[in-house]
């Protein structure tokens, strides 16, 4: 649309030509006003156009990741993955009513098999209407992310170290974890302080959190779910985060022996100069019954905490190294841990390049699930 004036402006010249012909009785003054009116126009159609097309928002991340690990009985995984293509899309309805999606294809081919060996999956991870209520308040409705964490909501490769999202906010946080209701999110005037408060779909696994994701794809609905977190960023460089979500079934009904359950999540992040800190602790308190099965007992306690530290040392380059641990409950010595150190190569902002070291150790029953070696990625965002 920027050409239309340009284009415009061509033809008022050649009238201005035909104007100079004594066949024309078009004086200059005449001229000049059509002229402007003409430019008037173009400017109203491209101004409409480019509202129109502010209107819509198209954004994105991937990531390809390959790993090299061995476990102690010489066993190896070596894989190269396109782990990641997500697509978002936005739209504007008005200054105060906005659409928001994420859509995911996950592994780069999606494939149905009689026997269920086929890979890959497309997801929808967002799908909701925001609106503005005040200044300082917004109502959302639909599928959206819980808020829970530092990596269930920002999750795009170049914002995070390491080439796999770490274990504490994959396997006692669920990321990515979404789910299906309404929501509010606020500000509470200057004082660096905002909440979000939220009743949707819950899980339905079990003491099996992870599994429990429903997804919203035709979730079981018997029993909701409500989250509220509290988030602090009144000092530079500094992040302190609260989430407490309650499960009010953890089998929506279905298993008498399991019941509601409580998700305590805190996280810190304190950026100084090019170093940054951060740390995160969740924990799970799920009540089950003197009746149900020794494994499920076993699982009512379940959490897990990392420390990482990372220096920026360049603009374009940083170091890290973390500490995981974790429990997710089970007969035996379940208690888990990873150490992971590694640096992020940014050739752009968006775009990241990673490499990092992995040594597990998963206790003497576990040990055969232990994973050591090395990641590389690739990831971008826009």
């Amino acid at each position: 649309m920027k050409r239309c004036k340009p284009l415009v402006s061509s033809v008022a010249a050649a009238i201005a030509l035909s104007a100079s012909a004594p066949t024309l009785a078009v004086t200059d003054e005449e001229f000049k006003a059509l002229q402007d009116q003409i430019n008037q126009l173009a400017d109203a159609v491209e101004s409409s156009a480019s509202t129109e097309t502010n209107k819509v928002h198209i954004g994105g991340y991937g990531e390809l990741h390959y790993n090299n690990l061995e476990s102690p009985d010489g066993s190896e995984f070596k894989q190269l993955d396109f782990h990641r293509f997500v697509l978002f899309f936005g739209y504007d309805f008005s200054d105060s009513i906005r659409f928001h999606s994420e859509v995911e294809i996950e592994h780069a081919l999606v494939k149905d098999t009689a026997d269920g060996s086929g890979s890959g999956e497309i997801e929808l991870e967002q799908a909701y209407i925001e609106f503005d209520l005040t200044e300082n308040m917004e109502a959302r409705g639909g599928l959206f992310l819980i808020p829970v964490g530092i990596l269930n909501e920002t999750h795009e490769p170049p914002t995070f170290y390491g080439v796999e999202r770490n274990p504490i906010e994959t396997r006692i946080i669920p990321s990515t974890w979404w789910e299906g209701g309404a929501a509010l999110t606020g500000r509470i005037g200057g004082s660096g302080l905002s909440y979000d408060l939220a009743i949707t779909s819950g899980l339905d696994g079990g003491t099996d959190v992870r599994g429990g994701r429903q997804k919203v794809a035709k979730a079981t609905a018997n029993d909701p779910a409500y989250t509220g977190r509290l988030k602090y960023t009144g000092l530079r460089g500094l992040e302190l985060a609260g989430t407490v979500n309650y499960q009010s079934d953890m089998t929506q009904s279905t298993d008498p022996d399991i019941n509601d359950a409580v998700l305590l999540s805190a996280h810190a992040i304190y950026n100084i100069s090019q170093f940054q800190l951060r740390a995160l602790y969740a924990n799970w308190d799920i009540d089950v019954t003197s009746n149900a099965t020794p494994e499920d007992q076993a699982r009512d306690k379940q959490d897990g905490y990392y420390v990482e530290g990372s220096w920026k040392f360049v603009p374009s380059a940083g170091v890290f190294a973390r500490y995981n641990a974790w429990d997710n409950g089970g007969l035996g010595d379940t208690e888990k841990t990873q150490t992971d150190i590694g640096i992020n190569y940014w050739p752009h902002e968006d775009v990241v390049i990673k490499f990092d070291i992995q040594k597990q150790d998963h206790g003497a029953v576990n040990t055969a699930s232990e994973q050591d070696g090395f990641n590389i990625g690739i990831g971008y965002q826009f």
